[in-house]
């Protein structure tokens, strides 16, 4: 009998609570409570449904003791409600359930005698290797395939003796699951300290015809239960032509204990293929407690290319200071695959003491390793400034920029005029746009702002004019009060050109500190197009950050009263669109007055309403004082496309109307709202004929266009 849809969706349902369950229970040691226990059983025993019987069974496995037994054994022979019995009875404790399902199993048949088999074998029930024994020749294999796994879970010698003559005679199938028993069998007795006997059966079983899989467990049970001893039959599976085998071994090697495996491991290296040799590898690295570090850096430092690839990517891993000479002869290699992973393991290496060694070496560094160190310096953020102030000396200029991008990373505030100075003024040409860079990298890391702008600031004051915007540019990004004011100063200046880039760096500022800065820029910049600059930033601030809603509607209402322009003053009402609230409806409603922006600013006036209406809050009395009324809006039919191409959307929007003359689509734009693109690459209208308190009317609005119905004539 199938089971039905909704006792499929019961029963997965129970088995991810049960999952819970048994999980809270093992972690707080929650005991079984006999009143639940009392509950649950009188479910078994009434006219419950399946599903609720199996919610029982699963609840029981908590709570459940041998007063459960008998009733959670009449259902062993029920096939829709055999397993979950079973999941309770695998878990009380006691003798009890080891009864029931030895005494259940002399008359199931079938699933459901496999079922309770395996039962069997997840209690370990050592009365039980008589009854299985007997199962061992049944001629429904998967009945003796189970009894023989189960006897394999019990363990004991007497468990696994039928077995044994099993493993050369008899059906396939049932060869192989005896064959899986004395693997279970001997991983037990490996476990109890009776290795020998452990030896001796996976010997047994891995000597046999048995499937690959088979073969594969016994032969990783008998390399670990020898130990030591073990190793020549592990790196006879390396050497193997079956690549299982050698599968086997590199999975084994991972597992194997004490650290004289990797001295073999590190022999067999040498004799390996490339690509087996690469494998093996990974395999020495994985071992992190005993692995060879010497014999990764030797593979990483000569052989074939895939072993040395694998060896310096292991070395980031296991790697130390004595790896690093044979990386950084690597990392200048011909090959430039070879160079580049020897180069970001060396970036990547563990440890104080390699950056010590490499801060050692880097003073008598010549050729390729010279730059190279200077680089792994910057990377690794270590101290060397005085090495590091000499190679921008250099006349190499391969040096000198590796020099400047080092100090990028690793200068000190109390350093950092060095760094300015060969910004604004390098002894190379060639030498300018890495040093401002870097200048730029360590300024934005001091964790000190407000001293590192200082000391920009006073850089400022006394550099060429062709280094002020670069250093305008730099306090941008450092921010903060100093940077503020030396910005504002700049832009107030007499220079057109510092004029440009202070307005166009306070534009772009990200914090609401700027405000007053850009407010007071845009009424006192020289000239008007900075004025104008610092106008839309202060704007931006306001459509972009964070902040209570009076101040955003000052905000609004101060840049409204400098605004020369409509395209600036629409700017404000973009903040009211983007930004709702009952303070910048206030804003729009005002903005309404104004002749020129009167259309623009009652379209915004009711988007706001609509936007605050949705979240509940009452704006009725404000659109009334404004001269809106709630209306009545009737849509009797809307047309969207182009030229004959038209697509009915009245329902579309219908849906959208409220009690405001304006129509607020759901989607992004006409055709995500409107199902498709009726006429693509055509300019298309929508048409809408609706009423509003009853006076019909007809507008059209171009494509993607805010809907504002105007109010009938």
């Amino acid at each position: 009998m199938l089971l039905n849809q909704r006792f499929l969706h019961s029963v997965l349902l129970a088995a991810l609570m049960f999952a819970a369950l048994t999980s809270a229970k093992a972690a707080d040691g929650i005991k079984a409570s006999p009143e639940k226990e009392k509950e649950l059983i009188a479910i078994l025993r009434s006219d419950a449904p399946p599903q609720d019987k199996a919610i029982a069974c699963k609840k029981l496995a908590i709570d459940g003791s041998s007063e459960s037994v008998a009733d959670l054994a009449k259902l062993l022979s029920d096939p829709q409600l055999a397993s979950w019995s079973r999941i309770a009875l695998e878990a009380i404790p006691g003798t009890a359930p080891d009864e029931a399902l030895r005494k259940a199993s002399e008359s199931l048949e079938g699933r459901l005698l496999v079922g309770a088999l395996n039962s069997i074998g997840v209690r370990r029930d050592a009365n039980a290797v008589e009854a299985l024994t007997k199962r061992l020749s049944d001629k429904d294999e998967e009945v003796a395939s189970a009894a023989a796994v189960a006897l394999g879970r019990i363990g004991s010698e007497a468990a696994a003796k039928p077995l044994r003559p099993l493993l050369t005679s008899g059906p396939a199938k049932v060869r192989s699951a005896a064959a899986e028993g004395c693997v279970l069998s001997a991983e037990q007795w490996h476990a109890a300290g009776k290795s020998a006997e452990a030896v001796a059966l996976y010997d047994e079983v891995r000597k046999a015809e048995l499937p690959k899989q088979r073969i594969v467990e016994a032969t990783r049970g008998a390399i670990l239960a020898r130990k030591d001893e073990g190793i020549p039959l592990l790196l006879e599976q390396f050497r193997s032509a079956d690549k299982k085998m050698f599968e086997l071994a590199l999975f084994t090697a991972r597992e194997f204990p004490g650290s004289e495996v990797d001295k073999a491991l590190a022999s067999e290296l040498a004799k390996a293929t490339p690509e087996r040799g690469a494998l093996i590898v990974q395999a020495m690295a994985d071992r992190k407690e005993t692995v060879i570090v010497a014999a990764i850096s030797e593979a990483a430092g000569s052989g074939p290319k895939p072993v040395r690839l694998a060896a310096i990517k292991a070395l980031s891993q296991v790697g130390d200071a004595s790896s690093v000479d044979a990386l950084l002869e690597t990392a200048v290699d011909k090959d430039e695959d070879l160079a580049l992973a020897a180069k970001a393991t060396l970036a990547d290496l563990p440890g104080e003491k390699v950056n010590s060694q490499i801060a050692a070496m880097l003073p008598n560094a010549k050729g390729k390793t010279y730059p190279l160190l200077i680089e792994l310096v910057g990377q690794r953020r270590i101290e060397a400034t005085p090495a590091l102030l000499k190679a921008i000396e250099n006349s190499d200029k391969n040096v000198r920029s590796a020099a400047l991008i080092a100090l990028g990373e690793t200068v000190s505030l109390k350093n950092l005029p060095v760094l300015i100075t060969q910004a604004i003024s390098p002894k190379n040409a060639d030498d300018a746009a890495t040093a401002q860079q870097a200048l730029k990298s360590a300024s934005v890391r001091m964790p000190d702002r407000e001293a590192c702008a200082t000391e920009l600031a006073a850089a400022f004051e006394k550099a060429p004019a062709a280094s002020k915007v670069l250093l305008l540019d730099i306090l941008g990004d450092v921010g903060g009060e100093k940077a503020l004011k030396t910005l504002s100063a700049a832009a107030k200046s007499t220079s057109p050109q510092l004029q440009d880039a202070g307005s166009r760096v306070l534009g772009k500022w990200a914090s609401l500190d700027a405000a007053p800065v850009l407010l007071d820029l845009a009424k006192t910049a020289p000239a008007a197009q900075f004025r104008n600059r610092a106008l839309k930033g202060y704007i931006s601030l306001a459509r972009r950050f964070a902040m209570p809603d009076e101040q955003r509607a000052d905000m609004c209402q101060k840049a409204f009263d400098l605004c020369k322009e409509p395209a600036e003053q629409k700017l404000v009402l973009d903040v009211c669109r983007i930004q709702p609230s009952a303070e910048t409806l206030k804003v729009a409603i005002k903005l309404m007055k104004v002749p020129e922006l009167k259309e623009d600013a009652t379209q915004t006036t009711l988007l706001v309403a609509q936007k605050l209406g949705t979240k509940g809050i009452n704006v009725s009395e404000q659109l009334s004082k404004a001269g809106f009324e709630k209306v009545k809006v009737e849509i009797v039919k809307a047309e969207y496309g182009a030229g004959a191409t038209q697509k009915d959307v009245t329902a579309i929007v219908r849906k959208q109307v409220t009690d405001l003359p304006l129509i607020e689509l759901v989607g992004d734009g006409y055709n995500a709202s409107f199902g498709g693109d009726p006429a693509p690459s055509t300019v298309k209208q929508l048409k809408i004929q609706y009423k509003i308190n009853g006076k019909a009317a007809e507008a059209t609005f171009a494509e993607n266009a805010l809907i504002v119905l105007p109010m009938p004539k």
